[in-house]
C-alpha cells in the first residue's frame, strides 16, 4: 500500500471546464508533447509503465479494497498492476489510490475501480453521481503536464471526451503545498477506461515535465489548518515528489540514479528544470530586495533565474532551476511553499 495523499473536495468555485482551462495553462507544454507524438504505436503506449494517482473518499477506499482486500487483489491479478490506497489517518477524510503498471493495465484498472464503485456505491454518494451509470474519478495530474492534456485551444481534452464519452473538469488551483491539480473524470466504467488510456498517452509523451512534481499530501494540508499535531510536525519535512525524492531528515540520498538522460545538464550531476509562476505571485517569491529568492537559492543550493518578461499570453513568468536533482527538488518545494503561504495570506486578507 502506498502512503500518499489526496484532495478534499472539488467545488464549482475551484473548477474550470476545458473551454476556460486552456487559457490559463502553459500552452507551450503541448509543443514538447506534440514533438514526440507519433513516435510510439498504440501497442508501445500500452506497454509503457506509468503511475497514476486519484483521490478517493474513505468510504470509496473501503469499496475499492473490498472485504479482506478481495476487490483490490482481484484488480491486481486481472490487470497486472500494483495498486494501493494510502493509510487511514485520523481526521483526514480522503485517501489516495495509486496505480502503477503498463498503460494498458492502469487504464483497465481504473475502469474496474469505476465499475466497482457503481456496483457498490458508497453510502455517502447517495445519488450525488451526476448521471445514472456514471461515477466520478478524481485524478491527480501535475500542473506542468496539464497543458498537454488540454491541448491547443482545448482540442486535446475535447478529443478525449469525444472518444470516451466522459465529462472532464479541471480544478483551477494547485492543491495546497503541492504542484498537482485535480482532473475529475465522470462517465461509465468503459468511458473512464478509455479516458485514462488517452490521458496516459499524454502523460507518457510529456513525461519530462512531470519530473519534480510535488505530490499532494492531505496530512500536511491538515497540519496547515491546525487540525492534527502529527500533521503539524510533518510540515517540517519536505514533500515526496514525482521523482521519488524524499527530503525527510533520515531519507537516503540516491538522486543521481533518478536523473533523466534527456534532461538538459551541465554535467552528469546537474540538470535544469523550468516552471511557470503566475505574474501576480512573482513578487512574493522574490521578496523585498530579493531576500526570499536568495534564501531559496541558499537553502536548496540550486541556481534560480527568473525571466524578465512573460513567456506567453498567460502572463506567467518562467523560472529556470539548475542544480542536482536533490537541490532542484528542494528548490521546487520551497518555491511552491512560498506560493501556498501567499495564497493563504491573501484569502485571509479578504475575509
Amino acid at each position: 500500500m502506498s502512503t500518499e495523499s489526496d484532495n478534499q473536495n472539488t467545488t464549482s468555485a475551484g473548477e474550470e471546464t476545458f473551454n476556460d482551462a486552456f487559457q490559463q495553462l502553459n500552452l507551450h507544454d503541448n509543443e514538447h508533447a506534440e514533438g514526440e507524438a507519433g513516435e510510439r504505436t498504440e501497442e508501445e503506449y500500452g506497454q509503457t509503465q506509468l503511475t497514476l494517482r486519484a483521490i478517493v473518499t474513505t468510504k470509496e477506499a473501503g469499496v475499492i479494497i473490498g472485504k479482506a482486500g478481495k476487490n483490490v487483489a482481484d484488480l491486481r491479478e486481472e490487470t497486472g498492476v500494483k495498486a494501493g490506497v494510502s493509510k487511514v489517518v485520523p481526521h483526514v477524510h480522503d485517501r489516495v489510490l495509486s496505480v502503477t503498471g503498463t498503460l494498458d493495465g492502469v487504464s483497465r484498472a481504473y475502469g474496474m475501480v469505476a465499475q466497482t464503485l457503481l456496483d457498490s456505491p458508497p453510502s455517502t454518494m447517495g445519488g450525488n453521481s451526476p448521471l445514472l451509470g456514471t461515477h466520478p474519478i478524481r485524478l491527480l495530474i501535475s500542473h506542468n503536464q496539464m497543458g498537454t492534456i488540454i491541448g491547443r485551444q482545448g482540442l486535446k481534452i475535447k478529443h478525449i471526451q469525444d472518444v470516451s464519452g466522459v465529462r472532464m473538469v479541471a480544478q483551477k488551483d494547485m492543491l495546497p503545498q503541492s504542484t498537482e491539480r485535480i482532473v475529475e473524470v465522470t462517465g461509465s466504467s468503459e468511458g473512464i477506461r478509455a479516458a485514462v488510456w488517452e490521458i496516459g498517452k499524454c502523460l507518457i509523451d510529456d513525461y519530462q515535465r512531470g519530473t519534480g512534481t510535488v505530490l499532494y499530501d492531505p496530512i500536511r494540508n491538515l497540519g496547515s489548518n491546525g487540525g492534527d499535531s502529527r500533521a503539524s510536525a510533518d510540515r517540517s519535512r519536505y514533500a515526496r515528489t514525482g521523482n521519488g525524492a524524499d527530503f525527510s531528515e533520515n531519507s537516503p540520498r540516491r538522486f543521481r540514479e533518478r536523473a533523466s538522460p534527456s534532461t538538459a545538464a551541465v554535467d552528469e550531476d546537474m540538470q535544469t528544470q523550468n516552471i511557470s509562476i503566475p505574474a501576480d505571485m512573482v513578487g512574493c517569491i522574490i521578496g523585498k530586495a530579493g531576500l526570499k529568492i536568495s534564501e531559496i537559492r541558499r537553502s536548496s543550493g540550486a541556481k534560480i533565474s527568473i525571466a524578465k518578461a512573460p513567456h506567453d499570453e498567460t502572463g506567467e513568468r518562467m523560472f529556470t532551476i539548475m542544480g542536482t536533482a536533490e537541490s532542484n527538488e528542494k528548490a521546487l518545494y520551497l518555491l511552491y511553499e512560498n506560493l501556498e503561504a501567499e495564497k493563504v495570506r491573501r484569502s485571509q486578507a479578504q475575509e
